[in-house]
């Protein structure tokens, strides 16, 4: 199985801590744009382009509700990435609480 660039946008998307971040906060629920911004010492501006990055990966979805921009995991956006890791034969397919625990201990490490 080779790479096609939708696996490219999807592991480069997750190759930034704040972006991994973003998304195991979208774990929880949908969440309006100023809300994901407000634990991050970012700009909004920041703060758009990594979900510019995740969107265009096909990570979450954005819709305009009224005046407030809202953000959406998608639940099948990691599908192609467990299905080529599973190629390898010695990974698993992506567990969804697995990895959800591993992005809370990225985002609060234990002191």
């Amino acid at each position: 199985m080779t790479m096609t660039p939708s696996l490219d946008a999807t592991f480069a998307a997750l190759a930034d801590p704040t972006r991994r971040a973003i998304l195991a906060m979208l774990l929880e629920d949908d969440m309006a744009v100023t809300d994901v911004a407000a634990p991050f010492e970012m700009s909004l501006a920041a703060i758009s382009k990594h979900l510019g990055v995740l969107t265009a990966a096909g990570l979450i979805s954005q819709e305009k509700r009224g005046r407030v921009k809202w953000c959406k995991l998608e639940p099948d956006a990691l599908r192609d990435a467990s299905v080529w890791m599973k190629g390898f034969g010695q990974m698993e397919g992506i567990d969804l609480d697995a990895f959800e625990r591993f992005l809370e201990t990225e985002i609060n490490p234990a002191p």
